[in-house]
């Protein structure tokens, strides 16, 4: 996910972080507590020097993933997010992996469990593929310490129920946050489709009214320049050739209108042959230009349905001052106004 990553989205990311971060306060006091000999294990295993090193990098690690997990938590749609949620699983699997395997080494309690927390984690930011890859991770470890310390170690059948354990919690967490995913992304993509339609025209494909108010809300403040249009002729072509001819050369004014726009213009269709054109930060020099140019473009000949027509079109311009008070209603009052003035003209 990225900048446009919705609500919803951001709300899950939040609330993986929210959970990985406090599980790891718990795990810091839990550590914290078997380090002063309040876990009820043998003494000789939180005073060797070695399973303290593993407490306190363990210690270590798992504060500076909350770091990140905080920062991903204020910023879930930042695009370093799926990095720091990677830092923050690797330094989960080295954490309580040293944990787990300086326990067990040294007091044969059974904490290989453990390892399941870093696996299910992944599923959660990762799906599938990263459930898998820290439970390799933790397979591993598991593998290592049982080659390293032995019967000492582990009880019989520790590795291997450690290994298909953590196997089936990546699999089974891995394909359910897969499939949420997917069912996430599904509806993502039916949203931006609902709300494409909720604000855009459905003949030609611009903005519609609902769309260029709420632009013209943003530039509340700013200079702006509104043009308001309307074909001259169409009633002409919309009754010899059809309903049909009379959409397509809808569409064709349209995408001209389009291509000669500034960046930060915004065209829109507000019904039957009438388009509007917001311009941020214009000056009414620059709303003149434009509007001549259309004029122009508007003018050059169309084909719809195999036959060649030409409309014109009449242009009402109206601009606001930056700091002017003049809305978007109040703007397209002015520039309906000034566009029959032309028509009349004509």
């Amino acid at each position: 996910m990225n900048a446009t990553t919705d609500h919803s989205a951001r709300q899950r990311r939040r609330t993986v972080e929210a959970c990985a971060f406090l599980t790891r306060v718990a795990g810091v006091i839990a550590t914290l507590m078997f380090l002063g000999g309040l876990s009820g294990l043998p003494p000789e295993a939180h005073v060797h020097p070695a399973m303290r090193l593993a407490c306190v990098t363990g210690i270590a690690l798992m504060v500076l993933a909350n770091v990140l997990a905080a920062v991903s938590y204020h910023r879930p749609g930042d695009r370093w997010y799926p990095l720091l949620g990677t830092v923050q699983t690797v330094c989960d699997v080295i954490a309580i992996g040293g944990i787990v395997v300086g326990v067990q080494a040294y007091s044969m309690q059974t904490t290989w469990p453990l390892l399941a927390l870093p696996v299910l984690v992944a599923a959660l930011r990762r799906r599938l593929p990263g459930a898998l890859a820290a439970w390799l991770a933790t397979s591993s470890i598991l593998l290592f310490a049982a080659e390293r310390y032995g019967e000492r170690s582990f009880h019989d059948g520790d590795v291997t129920m450690g290994i298909l354990v953590n196997l089936s919690i990546a699999v089974l967490g891995g394909t359910l946050a897969t499939a949420y995913g997917r069912q996430v992304k599904e509806l993502q993509a039916i949203r931006g489709q609902l709300d494409h339609q909720a604000t855009h025209d459905v003949l030609t494909g611009l903005p519609n009214r609902q769309r260029l108010t709420t632009y013209a809300a943003e530039l509340d403040g700013r200079a702006m320049g509104v043009l308001l249009l309307d074909l001259n002729g169409f009633k002409a072509v919309n009754d010899t050739l059809g309903h049909a001819a009379g959409d397509e050369l809808l569409c064709v004014a349209g995408a001209r209108l389009t291509s000669h726009l500034r960046s930060g213009d915004l065209a829109g269709r507000l019904g039957g042959d009438e388009f509007v054109v917001l311009m941020a930060d214009a000056s009414p020099e620059a709303a003149e230009g434009l509007a001549d140019r259309l004029r122009d473009a508007i003018r050059e000949p169309i084909t719809v349905h195999g036959r060649t027509v030409t409309v014109g079109v009449s242009i009402g311009v109206a601009c606001r001052p930056a700091g002017d008070l003049s809305d978007f209603s109040q703007l397209s009052a002015t520039a309906d106004a000034a566009m029959y003035r032309e028509k009349a003209a004509r």
